[in-house]
């Protein structure tokens, strides 16, 4: 597998993304997976398997409205039944949709909006039920990611044997194409200089909430569909995390991280960096550097033929951390497939992953996730790294330093000379821990 960064753009001198070749791989997924399964159709209302099934999007405002609906049955073509003049422009530049045939006007309950008396659901219902008769499928299991409860019952009215098909349409998406890990490295690459803008900007006297409208300006500004969120944590803020930013202005000697998550071309990032800001204590240097141990640990076992087990048996026990147990240190010590959203299979958690592991195969990209609280009970270290699993190993596509904890911010001059990043006289809270004191 040859991991390659390419520019956004179509050229004629160069072989780039190829997203007819994309449009074509992911539907053929998709048939085999659902040929592999007990159903007769797919039936999805979530945006991202809609994205994937059909290679239709309307913009990021609809990914929470489920509004849009598309089907694919057995042996047959996907149609998509989309909101308004939505369809509309489907069918005059959408052309793997063959025209009106398979690119329809239809629109769900707008999550309740519309009034409960109005035929909307039983119309969905007619709608899919008309298309799995034309296939002979009406007999036969639909399964269905997300759905409505008035639409779920309308559909079991009209006979269809409705059923869950999210694992389906996982294990779908579970292995990525050469065009999807294409998509996936540039969405990182876009982070990666977001990182070098934020650490320039970083300082104390910026708030959270301003390194979250940077990193928003930068990832736009490189042609970002969507900046799905910026998890801008500094301070006391960093333990326990509270996985939001806040207005909080940040201090020197403060740890501070961030995740930066957003889409290209629909392919997501999920990706953490750690910075102190104009120096360190040395109880956050040793929460980084014990972070960034179980981080190296879990990249070196990654390869086919690992488990999901081996990875999480290598971090640490929720009570390790100073939690009462895994659903409470959830997504702490973890791992996710990313794709066209961003907790795909599989997932690393010591919460599942011990009794059902799943195994690594090549083609998988996923997340890695480490965390440490820093000794003196005041800030923590996160890392976040996503990797690509090759024939023999794996390659990481986020590039932003983070082998070593990075001092951001302005320098600062003593008598002396520069102030030293390291600053053992420095600590948030005057304890042992906190003064890296032997046996604390």
């Amino acid at each position: 597998m040859s991991i390659r960064t390419y520019g956004p753009n179509a050229v004629d001198w160069e072989q780039r993304v190829d997203l007819d070749r994309l449009r074509r791989a992911r539907l053929v997924r998709l048939h085999r997976s659902l040929e592999s399964s007990s159903l007769g159709s797919l039936l999805t209302f979530d945006f991202a398997n809609i994205r994937y099934m059909t290679s239709t999007h309307i913009g990021t405002w609809a990914m929470d409205k489920l509004i849009r609906f598309a089907l694919l049955p057995r042996g047959g073509d996907p149609v998509v039944w989309d909101f308004g003049s939505a369809a509309r422009h489907h069918q005059l530049f959408n052309p793997w949709l063959d025209g009106t045939d398979r690119a329809r006007a239809g629109i769900s309950t707008l999550r309740g909006a519309f009034h409960p008396d109005a035929p909307i659901a039983e119309d969905v219902a007619r709608k899919i039920v008309t298309v799995l008769r034309g296939h002979g499928l009406e007999g036969e299991p639909v399964g269905v990611d997300v759905v409505e409860m008035p639409v779920l019952a309308a559909l079991r009215a009209a006979g269809l044997d409705v059923v869950d098909g999210q694992q389906v349409f996982l294990e779908a998406r579970r292995i990525k194409t050469p065009d999807e890990i294409a998509l996936l490295t540039q969405a990182c690459a876009m982070v990666d200089a977001a990182y070098d803008e934020l650490y320039a900007f970083l300082r104390p006297g910026v708030r959270e909430n301003e390194c979250v409208g940077l990193v928003a300006k930068v990832l736009y500004d490189l042609g970002s569909e969507y900046v799905e969120g910026v998890n801008a944590i500094s301070g006391e803020r960093c333990a326990p995390h509270p996985h939001v930013y806040s207005d909080r202005v940040v201090r020197p000697g403060d740890p501070a991280f961030f995740d930066i998550l957003h889409s290209h071309l629909g392919y997501r990032t999920c990706y953490y960096r750690t910075f102190a800001v104009g120096s360190a204590s040395p109880a956050q240097r040793d929460a980084y550097v014990r972070c960034r141990e179980y981080m190296d640990r879990a990249i070196a076992l990654v390869r086919p033929g690992v488990t999901t087990a081996d990875v999480v048996s290598l971090w640490p026990t929720a009570p390790e951390f100073g939690f009462s147990d895994e659903e409470a240190a959830f997504a702490l010590q973890y791992g996710h497939g990313v794709g066209l959203s961003i907790w795909e299979k599989p997932i690393f958690s010591r919460l599942v992953s011990l009794e059902h592991p799943e195994v690594l195969e090549e083609g998988m990209v996923f997340a890695l996730e480490t965390y440490w609280p820093s000794a003196d009970g005041w800030g923590a270290a996160r890392i976040e790294e996503e990797v690509v699993v090759t024939a023999d190993g794996c390659e990481v596509i986020t590039k932003f330093p983070a082998e070593d904890l990075l001092v951001a911010g302005r320098k600062y001059w003593t008598v002396g000379g520069e102030l030293d990043t390291l600053r053992d006289a420095q600590s948030h809270l005057n304890t042992a821990a906190g003064r890296g004191e032997e046996g604390a």
